[in-house]
């Protein structure tokens, strides 16, 4: 992007390039707030939490790359595209992309609502996925 990432998500995109755990955290309030809507069950807060995340994501993936491809503001919420990717250490390609929306107090993070997911190539076409995710054939 031609303009700059508001100063919370660029420190953070700077810890991230950093691979730096605790600067990860130090991005976010101590109780922040994540909520995943499409997995309900994978939400949280906390701080704390981002580091154990962000911990084992790294260490998962040494050659991590994360960007965000754009971005738009309604004051304090920010609405990001993230594009993630990189090589596991067995091997597999690591590639996640989707949306996360910030809210922002001053400079933390406060909270977040994810909805990055795995990148699936091949698989069902469109037809076969919404009758997948539908329940009816024709």
């Amino acid at each position: 992007m031609d303009t700059p990432t508001p100063a919370p998500l660029a420190r953070l995109l700077d810890a991230v390039r950093d691979r730096d755990p605790v600067a990860i955290e130090a991005c976010f309030r101590s109780d922040y707030r994540n909520e995943t809507p499409a997995h309900p069950s994978r939400g949280f807060t906390g701080g704390d939490q981002v580091r154990r995340n962000w911990e084992r994501i790294l260490g998962a993936v040494p050659d991590l790359q994360a960007r965000v491809e754009r971005w738009a503001a309604d004051g304090d919420t920010v609405w990001t595209e993230w594009s993630q990717r990189g090589t596991r250490r067995d091997g597999a390609a690591f590639e996640m992309r989707g949306v996360i929306v910030f809210e922002l107090a001053g400079d933390k993070i406060a909270a977040a609502r994810f909805f990055l997911e795995p990148v699936e190539r091949g698989g069902d076409g469109i037809d076969d996925a919404v009758i997948t995710h539908v329940g009816d054939r024709p």
